[in-house]
């Protein structure tokens, strides 16, 4: 019998095998900060996905749901169809309204987060004040307060995940004197609900969402008269929802969903799934608007000022001051109902022209030098601090550079998910995340899956570290300011989308194409640093040449129906489904 010499030229002198199965996965412990609608879906997909990670979502407000917790103004309300702002994966028939009303979002978002078992993660009023890498342990160091004790709590994370949206600290004003106001003041994200506004002299600064969804509510109670202070024009659109409403034969003027019609959706899966896809559809398919100068586009602006222009002839000067001249979308659409007759009411003023050029103790004085004396109450309806930081510092890898500082003067990123400089920092709802037209939660599930992703890399690689390169992030900053120059989101306007001339909210593109982008992660896209368990073999998570199937799963999994890709049988230019086939993690 002959004998055969293998001649080994690569020595395995120094090397043992790690002797676990090829999906050995590291422990791994991962902190989320935040519980609205990104931090729950975080909180559902890491668990479900891997294994082996201690998960903890700090939660700094007393119950979950973010902006929809925060928010409690009078007429608070999605200003979407609710339809098309729900998971995905847990889709409401029961909306009381096309447009749900906030604490109804709230309540979806806790069923949804205890159906799915993410309460068991998320500690409420846990508030995180600082956050900084240690690159000799290769962990994000974090200090937490516990809000109801007054605890200081220290913590640490493998992986480090942002889920604090983009409307959580809030903005007011900067008015001279506004400190000095003696009557009520809140703002429309800190609301009092104690406070009774009937027979109340009240101010409204700002024209937003929030804004527009209060003047109607405050201006029908008993004994008010509103100052309306109003910066900027904005467009009130169209209910966009209205335009699936008649599709499929409903009333338009009645947002509201009847038992009977609620009954239908729980009772006929297809019917709600056909009233869903056009929601969807429609939401998807609009985005040409989005161009300046489409025919979409001219055609939207033309349309919406026809409609504004007829709610408001009675009052020209109010038409010619409010109906803008910039394209519809470069501020956020609102359908607004009831808005702009709550304007032509005779206990409300609109100042618009004139603006506040300081606040006196019962009131406020105007650049005209008119006086708005004797207001009880202050309603600062402007916004929040968007694409911003988080509150509390955020230390990188050099030890001393903050996640502001590296945001000043604008915030960058790589597909609004990371940062350079900053390993193991994931981001959902970061910068340019957002979407104008389309389902910003569909996105929101994308990021989840694509932090499960890089996690799961991390685990199963044997990477201490994964980061952006500096050159990726420098890219995508362009592609952000190429992609938004002829949007309508660049013209003349005021708008929370932007910071200066930079459009530093929106994603640029489509949410489809956004969906697309984020499916499978560019590995080649990031730099790496090796664990101590890669040290001398980069492919030790390879493991003992076996697979955990074979001991304590399925060992012929890959036959079973549910696995096997069967293929169309077409071209596949053909089909374009095959496009869109899940892919795995």
């Amino acid at each position: 019998m002959a004998t055969i010499t293998i001649n080994n030229r690569h020595s395995a002198e120094g090397f043992t095998l790690n002797n676990e199965p090829v999906e050995n996965l590291r422990p791994l412990r991962v902190v989320v900060v935040g519980a609205g609608f990104a931090g729950i879906c975080a909180a559902i997909r890491i668990p479900e996905k891997l294994r082996n990670v201690d998960l903890v979502v700090y939660e700094k407000n007393e119950g979950l749901g973010g902006v929809w917790w925060l928010n409690n103004y009078p007429g608070v309300a999605c200003d979407i169809p609710s339809h098309s702002y729900q998971y995905s994966f847990a889709p409401n028939p029961n909306w009381s309204n096309l447009y749900a009303p906030g604490k109804e979002i709230q309540q979806y978002l806790q069923d949804v987060a205890e159906k799915f078992g993410a309460t068991r993660f998320i500690k409420t009023s846990h508030e995180v004040q600082h956050c900084a890498w240690d690159d000799t342990k290769k962990q994000w160091k974090i200090k937490v307060t516990n809000l109801i004790t007054g605890e200081s709590l220290e913590d640490s994370a493998h992986v480090l995940v942002t889920a604090r949206g983009q409307l959580n600290q809030i903005k007011w004003p900067e008015i001279p004197g506004l400190e000095r106001f003696q009557g009520k003041k809140m703002h429309s994200g800190e609301w009092d609900l104690s406070y009774d506004f009937r027979n109340k002299k009240i101010g409204v600064i700002g024209n937003g969402s929030s804004a527009i969804q209060i003047i109607p509510k405050l201006q029908r109670l008993e004994g008010t008269s509103l100052s309306c202070f109003m910066r900027s024009p904005t467009w009130i659109s169209s209910a966009f929802g209205d335009q699936a409403m008649v599709q499929l034969g409903l009333d338009p003027a009645i947002s509201e969903f009847s038992e009977e019609q609620r009954k239908q959706y729980i009772s006929d899966p297809a019917f709600y799934l056909k009233f869903r896809k056009v929601i969807e559809d429609g939401g998807n398919m609009i985005h040409d608007s989005t161009i300046l100068g489409s025919k979409m586009q001219t055609e939207g602006q033309a349309m919406f000022h026809a409609s504004m222009a007829a709610s408001l002839a009675s009052r020209p000067d109010l038409a010619k001051a409010l109906i803008p001249a910039f394209a519809p979308g470069c501020r956020r659409l609102t359908p607004g109902k009831g808005f702009l007759e709550s304007l032509l009411a005779p206990n409300v003023e609109t100042i618009f022209a004139d603006s506040i050029s300081s606040i006196t103790p019962t009131g406020a004085n105007l650049t005209s030098g008119r006086s708005i004396a004797s207001l009880d109450v202050l309603i600062c309806a402007t916004g929040f601090h968007v694409s911003a930081p988080p509150s509390f510092p955020v230390v990188g890898r050099d030890g001393t550079t903050t996640l502001a500082q590296r945001w000043d003067p604008l915030p960058e990123s790589y597909l609004s998910l990371t940062v350079d400089g900053f390993p193991n920092y994931l981001m959902m709802f970061g910068p340019n995340s957002a979407i104008g037209f389309g389902s910003l939660t569909k996105i929101l599930e994308a990021e989840a899956d694509y932090v499960v992703s890089v996690i799961r890399k991390l685990q199963k690689e044997d990477y201490a570290s994964i980061e952006p390169k500096v050159e990726r992030v420098r890219d995508f900053s362009a592609y952000v300011g190429a992609y938004f120059k002829d949007t309508v989101y660049a013209d003349d306007c005021r708008s929370w989308y932007r910071r200066g001339e930079r459009i530093v909210s929106l994603w640029p593109g489509s949410t489809l194409h956004a969906l697309e982008a984020l499916r499978s992660p560019r590995w080649e896209d990031y730099v790496y640093e090796g664990a101590e368990e890669m040290a001398g073999n980069a492919l030790r998570w390879l493991g003992n040449g076996r697979s955990i199937t074979q001991t304590s799963g399925d060992p012929s999994w890959y036959i079973n129906p549910d696995e096997v890709q069967v293929p169309c049988g077409k071209r596949p230019e053909e089909n374009l489904r095959y496009l869109a086939r899940p892919w795995s993690y």
